[in-house]
Formats: structure tokens, sequence, C-alpha cells
């Protein structure tokens, strides 16, 4: 298949799958700040904030799971068949959201962002696609694209739930049912066949003995834990909860929450564009300094007025995404030997693991003040970019003798 077809497919499976993840962000906050209680708020007569902050951190521990799992089994079974099976279970999980919304159910409320997020966990398999078939330059610009159609998902969803709540609070749900489907049908006729892998394990074997953090073993990986999960800890802390900031100091409703999603994710769409072409002599530096920069815009939402903390908020977009551009693609060149899909469904894994302890430990802070989480997510980042420069002062020096250790 031609470089330009597999880019552009996985970057269709990446945007329809991301548009279906993004739906509930402007919807959940002002369901759960309502101030009419039902069985959605009031579940078990705990208080709403909490409870939002469960339903914040189920879908993410789907997605744990997913993507420490997903891209092995892919690597071992092929990506076109592990990309058709979660597709479609993806919009079967939105279906069951739909459902419980209607009924107001919080328990299948719950086990439905659980396993949508499951299936979600598909984006290591889309990063594995193009790190098998491309290399150096284009690879990085790739990523950026795929970046790109990711953050326009995020995009195009909350646009979506921001145009059709007003039809229904289920209406959404069943938009991404059908954008998710269309994925498994473009993921049917783009994405090539591909040989499976040459082992003869079971997929419970996979499952057990080659799963993505059976890459912690080496050093160096572990080390790219720490740093990582401080980050993405920093951005989840962001996203999960600047929405809710934006309910309370700016009461913004969903349509609100909704345009200004639609803004941050523009400007990270126009970012990732240009962020493959940033000049990379060392690129754990530049994501360092766009690290930093993150860290800023989250503070500035914290500390800052309305008005500041607003454009803050799609400022943001920027440093994300030549970030988020950088990385990944080194971890491709420098790690990549260890299998692409188990290195991306480690970084995705990481991802995931950041949304939960976020979401978790938000649902205290919140009750106490929504700035706290932020303040906590810019000292995070900001941690993680003094380490990565750090690293890649040691990393250059481990280099020197012309030897790598893992």
């Amino acid at each position: 298949m031609p470089s330009a077809l597999l880019i552009l497919a996985a970057c269709l499976v990446a945007f329809f799958s991301t548009v279906g993840a993004a739906l509930p962000y402007p919807i959940l906050p002002p369901l759960f700040a309502a101030d009419a209680a039902n069985n959605l708020n009031h579940f078990l007569g705990l208080p709403p904030k909490l409870l939002f902050g469960v339903a914040l951190a189920i879908n993410p521990l789907g997605l744990l799971i997913g993507s420490t799992l997903l891209g092995p089994l892919s690597d071992r079974y092929g990506r076109r068949p592990v990309l058709l099976i979660t597709a479609v279970g993806a919009a079967a999980g939105h279906a069951i959201t739909a459902v419980s919304l209607l009924n107001q159910s919080y328990p299948l409320f719950i086990v439905a962002r659980f396993a949508t997020g499951l299936m979600e966990g598909n984006g290591s398999v889309a990063r594995a696609l193009l790190a098998d078939q491309l290399q150096g330059a284009l690879r990085v610009r790739a990523f950026s694209w795929l970046n790109g159609a990711l953050y326009m998902g995020w995009l195009a969803g909350p646009l979506l739930a921001g145009l059709t709540l007003h039809w229904g609070v289920t209406v959404p749900f069943w938009v991404a049912v059908v954008a998710l489907l269309v994925t498994a049908a473009i993921a049917w006729v783009a994405v090539p066949r591909q040989s499976t892998g040459t082992l003869t394990s079971s997929w419970w074997q996979v499952v057990q003995h080659q799963h993505a953090l059976k890459l912690l073993k080496h050093t160096e990986l572990r080390t790219l834990l720490v740093i990582q999960l401080a980050f993405t800890c920093g951005v989840t802390a962001f996203y999960e909860y600047y929405p809710l900031w934006l309910v309370e100091v700016s009461r913004f409703d969903a349509q609100g929450i909704a345009w200004t999603t639609a803004g941050l994710c523009a400007v990270m769409t126009l970012a990732s564009i240009y962020a493959g072409r940033v000049v990379r002599k060392n690129p754990l530096q530049q994501a360092a300094w766009f690290a930093a920069l993150s860290a800023v815009c989250i503070g500035a939402v914290a500390l800052g007025s309305p008005t500041i903390g607003l454009w803050a908020i799609v400022v943001f977009g920027v440093p994300n995404a030549c970030y988020n551009a950088v990385m990944p693609a080194w971890c491709a060149e420098r790690y990549g030997h260890l299998g692409q899909g188990a290195v991306m469904g480690l970084l995705s894994t990481i991802f995931c693991l950041a949304n939960i302890l976020m979401a978790v430990l938000g649902s205290v802070l919140t009750l106490i003040d929504t700035r706290l989480i932020l303040l906590v997510g810019a000292g995070l980042s900001a941690w993680a970019a003094w380490r990565i420069q750090h690293w890649s002062r040691e990393t250059a020096l481990a280099l020197q003798p012309g030897t790598m250790h893992l």
C-alpha cells in the first residue's frame, strides 16, 4: 500500500475513534453539577462530584487495559483484525451508554464507559501501523498528521455534542455509534491484510506474557514511564477538569464547553500539522520546552482570571500538539526493535493511567476547590519538563561511545 493511503487510513481510524470518545466531555459536567437530583448524580446518596470523578476515571481504566493489551495483540495477530473488532466493540459500548442515560442507570453507565474505553485503546495499534511501514522524517510527519486527526476528533466530538444535545442527551452517543461503524468500514477497506506474527502463542499467552508493561524490565523505559506519567498527569488533570472549571468559574453550559473545546482542538489540529516540521537536532530538549510551556498554560487556568484562563485553555493546544509529535516519534526510533505495538501501547497505557490517577485525585480535591487539581497538574508537567532536560543530557553522554543501554 502506498505511504499516503496508509497514513490516510490510520488517520481516519484515529479520527472516528476519538469522535466517539470526545462526545461525553461537554455533557457530563452539567449533568453531574445539576441542582436537580436524579439517579445519576445522586446514586446511593453519594456527592455528585465524587460520582463525576468515578465517571471520568472508569473510561480511562478501560483504556488503560486496552492500551496495554491491544498493541501486543496486534503484533501477534495483525493490525487489521484488531482495529476491526475494537471499532465495532466501541460502537456497542456507546449504544449501551445511551441506554443507561435514558434509564438513568449509573451502574450500567459505568459498565458501558469501561467497555467503551477498553475498545478505544486501539490508538496504539494505529500508531504501530505507521511505525511498521514508515521511517525517518516521513514517520515523524505521519505521527504529527495522526495527532492532527486525533485532535480533529476531539474537535468534532464536542461540536457534535453541542449541536445535537437539544434533541436529547442520548443523541450524541448514537452519533458515536454511527461514526465508529464507519471506522470499521474504513479499516475493512483501507487497512492492508498483513501476515500475523510468527509466534504460535495463544491470545491468552500474549495477554499474560507479551503485554506492554513487560517493556519495563528495561531501565531506560522505566525512566520514560516516570517522566511521561508526570507530564501526562498534568495534561489529563487539565483535560478532565477544565470543563468543570468553566462551569464553576465562567458559568458555561454544555454548549459553551463544547465551543471552548472546539477552539482548543482546532488550535491543536493546526499546530500538529506543522509539528512534524520542527527541527529535531535534539528531540528530548524540544520535548522539555513543550512540556514547560504546557505547564505554564495549565497554571494560567488555575491562577488567572476567567478571561486569562479561557485564553490559556485554547493556547495550551500548541505546545501539547508539538510534544505529542516529537516524543512518540523519538520513542519509535529508539525502542522500535522491542515491538512497535508494545512501545506505542506503553505510551497509551501511561496516558490512561494518568487519566485514572487524576480523576481519582481530582474527585477529592474538587470538593475543596477545582483549581487545586489544575495546580497539581501544572506542577507535574513542570517537573517533567525539568526531568526531560536532564534525561536529554544523560542520553547524549550515554551515546557518546556508540552504545545504548536499555
